[in-house]
């Protein structure tokens, strides 16, 4: 079925619901303009739910002199973590010490130290390492994160889960994200303001007539297809960013991009602290090994080129095996493929800037705008989750040259969702809703609240006991929370509640899920009757 073509002329069109383009639609409906947001599957379904998770400044960057880079996203944890303390949090990285650590060959930092310390052969000194972290404690404006220190690992329980030859470590700070729950918080706000944010339909064309972009999109669930109209239109396609230009916009653009997989392994949980470790290879790659959601590990990540966004990202055999074998290089515990619950893996669509290689091309953002068409169209090109934001304020910049913005730089401070609470106030959040709430146990208490944060209240409503919350599906999720994850947070299926909402795909077993899905499909069925 299609439907007639919207009359309206919206100001700004966002293809892709990714953090871009969630954060940018924000952005610019906070700031008057009318805004549609068109995304083919779920929020957040591609790269921004696949990341390491980490909210950080990037301290392997500095070696390649992304200065800037690195300094934008110091400055910018302690910005976010007051705007959503309930899905961001400070973690600690310790980085066990040895005398083989060596830079990968082609940083910059590498060829000087070539140049100038032929004898060091690569590797790289104490000093140095102790100078990056000196650099990354000061360069950001840090005030809320504690700063580096040096750790005794003998005797210590960053210690215990190492192999006996790591006697030192380096300790310095960074922070944690729930990456896909900050995408669909952002278009939450987006759609709070005032725009249209519309899942599962893909822009099938997009044409520029008298200078006005006429925009067709596909429902792909119901297959109805409408227009649109917009005065400019933002790329924001993440891997298809390349795609969308060529064949959606058929626009000729010099601008590239290069593909690059990141692949992750989970484990059952490895140690017993809540700090993270930096591990660096011998070949100069590092890697994390993460807490990960109370009771598993997190390893990653690879750097692999990927040929083509129409091929799913998957973490291949050999991925898990380097990820194993590098684990195993610092663990006293030995990894094998037995061990491994959960794997994943995400394209990063990085600016193609020429690199040598996937772990030295670019992780800086990069926005251009094209009027070849007769109608401004502005495309976005990498860029960092820890940035976003950021990338938004410098994408309006450009949208403002064209299209009359109301308002200035607003989104600095403001929380999102749930996030109206101080930066510490986790803990005095848990208590309360377990004071108001008997019946949660403490690990349901707190996967609230690190989920919806002063919102995880209305989700319980009145409730007196567990059984007030309608079906329990396993693992703590209930009726109550799934039906407001669909009316809030565009969730349609189970996997979007079990894998992007939150990841109790890792407690529910298969016939847990399918139940899900089955009364999820009812749910939505039901709805939809009621409203006709």
């Amino acid at each position: 079925m299609k439907h007639p073509a919207t009359s309206e002329i919206i100001d700004l069109f966002v293809i892709g619901g990714g953090i871009n383009g969630c954060g940018i639609a924000r952005d610019a409906a906070g700031r008057g303009l009318s805004v549609t947001l068109a995304e083919m599957n779920d929020l957040a379904s591609a790269t921004s739910s696949a990341s390491t998770k980490l909210f950080h400044g990037g301290l392997r960057y500095l070696e390649y002199f992304e200065f800037r880079l690195v300094r934008e996203a110091l400055i910018e944890r302690e910005t976010l973590l007051k705007a959503m303390p309930h899905i961001s949090w400070p973690m600690r990285f310790v980085i066990p010490y040895h005398e083989d650590m060596r830079f990968e060959a082609d940083t910059p930092t590498s060829k000087l130290m070539s140049l100038f310390m032929p004898w060091m052969r690569g590797r790289r000194p104490a000093w140095l390492i102790r100078l990056g972290l000196f650099m990354y404690d000061n360069m950001g404006g840090r005030k809320i994160l504690p700063a580096t220190k040096t750790l005794d690992l003998r005797g210590a329980a960053e210690g215990a889960p190492l192999k006996n030859h790591f006697a030192k470590a380096y300790e310095y700070s960074d922070c944690w994200v729930e990456d896909s729950r900050l995408v669909v918080l952002n278009a939450r706000d987006a759609e709070a303001r005032g725009a249209r944010i519309m899942t599962r339909t893909k822009v099938v064309g997009a044409t520029s007539e008298n200078g006005i972009w006429r925009i067709e999109t596909r429902n792909t669930e119901s297959n109805q297809t409408r227009t649109f109209h917009a005065r400019m239109l933002l790329n924001a396609g993440g891997p298809w960013v390349g795609d969308i230009l060529q064949s959606t916009v058929r626009l000729n653009s010099r601008e590239g991009v290069r593909l690059v997989r990141g692949s992750h392994i989970v484990t059952n949980r490895l140690f017993d602290h809540d700090k993270c470790y930096f591990f660096q290879g011998g070949d100069g790659r590092i890697i994390f090994a993460i807490p990960y959601e109370t009771d598993f590990t997190l390893i990653g990540t690879t750097d692999e080129e990927h040929a083509d966004p129409a091929i799913e990202p998957e973490c291949s055999e050999a991925e898990q095996d380097y990820l194993l074998a590098f684990a195993n290089q610092y663990f006293r515990r030995q990894l094998t493929r037995e061990d491994i619950v959960w794997t994943y893996s995400g394209v990063r669509p990085l600016y193609d800037d020429g690199a040598s290689s996937a772990t030295a091309a670019t992780r800086d953002y990069t926005l251009k705008v094209d009027t070849s068409a007769g109608a401004p169209i502005l495309n976005v090109f990498g860029g960092k989750i820890t940035t976003y934001r950021r990338l938004a304020e410098s994408a309006m910049d450009k949208i403002g040259a064209h299209l009359t913005v109301g308002r200035g730089k607003w989104t600095a401070g403001v929380p999102l969702p749930g996030g109206d609470f101080p930066v510490d106030g986790v803990p005095r959040l848990i208590r309360d809703l377990q004071s108001r709430f008997p019946f949660l146990t403490d690990f349901w208490a707190r996967r609230l609240v690190r989920a919806y944060g002063t919102e995880a209240g209305v989700i319980l409503g009145t409730a007196k006991d567990s059984a007030d919350l309608g079906h329990d599906f396993g693992a703590t999720l209930t009726e109550a929370e799934v039906k407001w994850l669909m009316a809030h947070e565009f969730a349609r299926t189970a996997e979007d509640v079990i894998w992007r909402r939150n990841k109790l795909g890792l407690r529910l077993s298969a016939d847990e899920t399918l139940a899900l899905d089955d009364w999820m499909a009812r749910h939505r069925h039901a709805t939809a009757a009621a409203a006709e």
